[in-house]
């Protein structure tokens, strides 16, 4: 994938039904959920949890308690079960996909995000993750902050250890793009700005760069050509951007079940694309008064109220929606490198979800 800097992207409408891998319209018969993605893989994810449970110990009862809260508390498993369809369709030998490499590949890539969530909820002072309590709220931020750090640790010294350099400097420069994302968030979110470049530019770095590296870092393990690597991971960031796009929806829709309150974006002050595109059609009077409402959103909640149903009335979340389905289309077209199999339906029944998932 290009790196987005681009926003007249080719919107591509879609509507209820089948996902045609060689079409243009992304269509979907019914509700597919992660239990039917996962089918084919079942038995390497299940050997996946094992090997983490192995890998992932800590001495001393606080942090082995704060470990074991953390890691039960992995949410989709969006990144390893990734890792693993990707190295079940481009291995060229059957069971592949078993293999301690793919362990690896998954396991770097899902502590990163396990790691990155717990920070994340330190800095946005996030009292729950998941419907529970987040670490910071139940041990204090500080003791959060050692875990996080415990974990990012931990991983890498596994990974330097297996001697699998390539896949340790595949995924783990992806940190590097996560942590410039935070910091561009959090400068937008202090003055109040927010462009269209700087909007893909974040979410690019947060979070469709690591979701890219694990598509990439499957195909990788199992020896896959330079050009199909390439292609997984340009696959990844398609479906990572729609990914954290749908996120951005999700956090307007009082329906939806995350986990964590409605409209913390808007608490924060963030303003991700559905605001976005309400931002960018208004007048210089109209821009300024929404963004004094923003302003206000952190201690008054009748300008919450105010913003959410006027991103919900003035087109906000359908244009964020339709540009979410350009970036699965992207991805579902991109898989028509392959051939018929199992795996590609799972990835094409991926980005079905991610396009219609509520949580």
């Amino acid at each position: 994938m290009r790196r987005p800097g681009v926003w007249d992207v080719r919107i591509i409408r879609a509507r209820p039904g089948r996902c045609c891998v060689r079409c243009r319209w992304v269509k979907f018969v019914f509700m597919i959920t992660l239990d039917t993605i996962r089918k084919p893989v079942t038995a390497e994810l299940e050997a996946f949890d094992e090997f983490v449970d192995r890998q992932f110990t800590a001495e001393g009862e606080l942090l082995a308690d704060m470990l074991r809260y953390a890691l039960s508390s992995r949410g989709k498993g969006i990144r390893p079960l990734l890792v693993i369809l990707s190295a079940a369709m481009n291995s060229p030998v059957e069971g592949a996909a078993k293999g301690r490499r793919v362990h690896l590949a998954a396991m770097l890539v899902e502590m990163i995000h396990v790691a990155s969530l717990i920070h994340d909820d330190v800095i946005d002072e996030a009292d729950m993750r998941r419907g529970k309590p987040s670490a910071n709220a139940r041990w204090q931020s500080h003791k959060a902050v050692i875990l996080g750090d415990f974990i990012l640790a931990r991983n890498m010294n596994i990974g330097l250890s297996s001697g699998q350099f390539d896949l340790v400097t595949h995924v783990c420069g992806s940190m590097a793009a996560l942590c410039e994302g935070e910091v561009l968030q959090s400068e937008c979110a202090e003055k109040h700005t927010m462009t269209r470049q700087a909007y893909l530019d974040i979410i690019y770095k947060k979070t469709a760069c690591l979701i890219g590296v694990s598509a990439s870092a499957g195909a990788m393990a199992v020896g896959a050509p330079r050009e199909k690597v390439a292609l997984m991971r340009r696959f990844g960031e398609a479906i990572g951007m729609a990914f954290q796009i749908q996120d951005d929806i999700l956090d307007y829709m009082r329906t939806a079940h995350t986990g964590k309150p409605a409209n913390n974006d808007l608490r924060e002050g963030k303003i991700t694309l559905p605001l976005l595109a309400v931002l960018d059609k208004a007048t210089p009077e109209r821009r300024a008064e929404l963004l004094g409402r923003l302003a206000g959103c952190r201690e008054e909640e009748e300008s919450v109220e105010y913003l959410q149903n006027t991103v919900e009335n003035e087109g906000g979340l359908a244009f964020a929606a339709e540009v979410l389905r350009s970036y699965v289309a992207r991805a579902v077209e991109m898989l028509s490198e392959y051939d018929p199999s199992e795996y590609r339906t799972a990835l094409v029944n991926l980005c079905a979800y991610i396009a219609e998932r509520d949580r």
